[in-house]
């Protein structure tokens, strides 16, 4: 039996479920901006499901996505925010704290993505915010190279450990959304100096064929997958998720089962992304401790 780091679930598609308005281009820091009392009760939920990890609710909080959609004056409050709220729902539990290093302009489209010393000076920017409060980065959704070079690398010049999470086709989990392998992007992220390396935000089919490619790094993996029909097509940069489709098949007993064939294979960081929710993270804490493991908050 194993020890098995168990994160939490997807926090924006939980929060727009639950909010009163309708989802916006800042999806959760939309939320968190106007109903933060929401993500207080959805990072609690998580922690009473079983999760031994919370991640700060910053995914759309970067200085880019700001410019974009709102104002880059939002960065370092949104930053703020998502520490307070994450520090209130964690304050009477043994959880590992998250950062949040995700893709700067969106999910999904790698295309867009600076160049890499753009990259690393936004990223830097980031984990100088939220570096103090943490006690593990997660990168979370990089779809190319460039991406999880200067994620690991921004992370890694502040001693705190980094999760190297990032995004696979949905139809071949061995390739990034970039085209480029996951072979080479987990070997870059260690050779960086990253602590474990995983696929998320990808279907569980995906992750479960790029996890062979993962174990070669010699490091702790995993994934945490998501529940999208259609994700890689249908989300444009400064969208929104009204036209995402939900697949009928992930309620929280299958995908479960998905998290429990990972671990199975060797997987010991799983958890859930959009559309997995506290229940999904509950089902996974009580058939993992059905099967004898551990769940622990770090490595």
């Amino acid at each position: 039996m194993a020890n098995i780091v168990l994160l939490d679930g997807g926090m924006g598609q939980e929060l727009i479920a639950r909010s009163a308005n309708p989802p916006s281009p800042l999806w959760s820091a939309n939320v968190m901006m106007n109903e933060p009392d929401i993500v207080e009760a959805v990072h609690a939920e998580y922690v009473k499901a079983g999760a031994k990890v919370l991640t700060l609710n910053t995914y759309s909080a970067t200085p880019e996505r700001l410019a974009r959609d709102a104002s880059e004056d939002l960065f370092e409050p949104l930053q703020a925010k998502a520490v307070e709220i994450i520090e209130t729902a964690s304050a009477n539990s043994d959880v590992t704290l998250g950062g949040c290093l995700p893709p700067l302009f969106g999910s999904y489209h790698p295309e867009h993505a600076p160049d890499e010393g753009t990259c690393l000076e936004t990223y830097r920017q980031i984990v100088a915010l939220q570096a103090p409060h943490v006690d593990v980065f997660i990168c979370e959704t990089l779809g190319c190279l460039r991406e999880v070079r200067a994620a690991v690398r921004a992370c890694v010049e502040t001693g705190v450990p980094v999760w190297c999470g990032m995004t696979a086709m949905d139809a071949n989990g061995s390739l990034l959304r970039s085209g480029e392998t996951v072979e080479e992007a987990a070997q870059s992220a260690k050779d960086l100096g990253a602590a474990a390396v995983a696929i998320n935000c990808s279907w569980p089919e995906a992750v479960t064929q790029a996890l062979p490619e993962l174990a070669k790094t010699g490091l702790p993996f995993g994934g945490w997958a998501n529940g999208f029909s259609n994700a890689g097509a249908d989300l444009a940069l400064g969208g929104t998720v009204d036209g995402m489709g939900k697949r009928n098949d992930l309620d929280p007993d299958n995908y479960a089962n998905h998290v429990m064939k990972w671990v199975d294979n060797g997987a010991t960081l799983v958890g859930g992304c959009c559309e997995v929710g506290p229940a999904h993270i509950q089902k996974i804490a009580e058939q993992l401790k059905a099967a004898g493991h551990t769940l622990v908050g770090n490595f």
